[in-house]
């Protein structure tokens, strides 16, 4: 296989090419979301039923804006559509970028934009399911006497959405190591001589993206050290692997 990257394509066709990958991607979103439309109120319910668990007897949800109970659910749906179809988006990156790249760029990156896929949706289960029941529960029981929790349904929303991108994003970390690891910016090794500094950084970015309680901050901060952890596992082997790959491939060319 050749290590040379495809370059025969004009500037025309590559903008082409862009406008195509984009227009598909926009269509799989639309198609996700036109199937789950029609469950939208039900796909709110399923979403809201972490705070509602934990809500005082004979509390309920409230909207405060006319729209917000039609506009609320639909925002919603539009996001998961977003989110289901983001393996078919990243195909259409993938289909775009993939005949400029070299071999040995085409082994790390298939494998990362999957990898960066499930992460993100691990992030976004791990924060429905552990985080927003303690959060919320913590929330509801230190709520003052005589005052009732009646939260708004696009406020709610709004927060959720906030958190699960939080979390999606944070449980990145290994991809993002990796990345750094093999464009030379770091090194494995040097990102465990900073492990220090990396535990104090996981604590201010958990105090930035999630409310201002310890048991949220603390809930993001130790996932986040612990992908740390794995990433700089998985970019150890592939570190050793690129430099295998590059020796072999240094010696096929000393025989040629």
């Amino acid at each position: 296989m050749s290590n040379t990257p495809v370059q025969n394509a004009s500037l025309f066709d590559h903008l082409l090419e862009l406008r195509n990958r984009l227009l598909r991607s926009v269509l799989g979103v639309l198609i996700v979301f036109c199937c789950l439309v029609y469950f939208a109120q039900d796909i709110y319910q399923y979403v809201a039923q972490p705070l509602l668990s934990v809500m005082p007897q004979g509390s309920q949800m409230i909207a405060t804006d006319v729209a917000s109970p039609f506009f609320a659910p639909f925002k919603l749906t539009l996001v998961l559509s977003l989110f289901i179809a983001m393996p078919f988006v990243l195909y259409q990156i993938w289909s775009f970028v993939a005949p400029g790249l070299y071999s040995n760029e085409k082994r790390l990156i298939a494998p990362l934009m999957l990898g960066s896929t499930l992460l993100f949706y691990a992030g976004i289960a791990f924060a429905y399911f552990l985080v927003f029941p303690v959060v919320f529960a913590f929330f509801t029981s230190v709520a003052p006497e005589g005052v009732v929790i009646a939260t708004d349904i696009s406020s709610y929303l709004d927060f959720i959405l906030k958190l699960f991108f939080a979390f999606g994003v944070a449980f990145e970390i290994p991809i993002a190591i990796i990345l750094m690891c093999w464009t030379g910016i770091t090194t494995p090794d040097s990102l465990r001589e900073k492990r220090a500094y990396v535990v104090v950084g996981a604590f201010v970015i958990g105090m930035l993206l999630t409310p201002p309680d310890i048991i949220s901050q603390t809930m993001l901060a130790v996932p986040m050290l612990l992908l740390f952890e794995v990433g700089i596992l998985i970019a150890s082997i592939y570190h050793k692997a690129d430099k295998a790959y590059d020796e072999s491939d240094s010696s096929d060319v000393k025989e040629h």
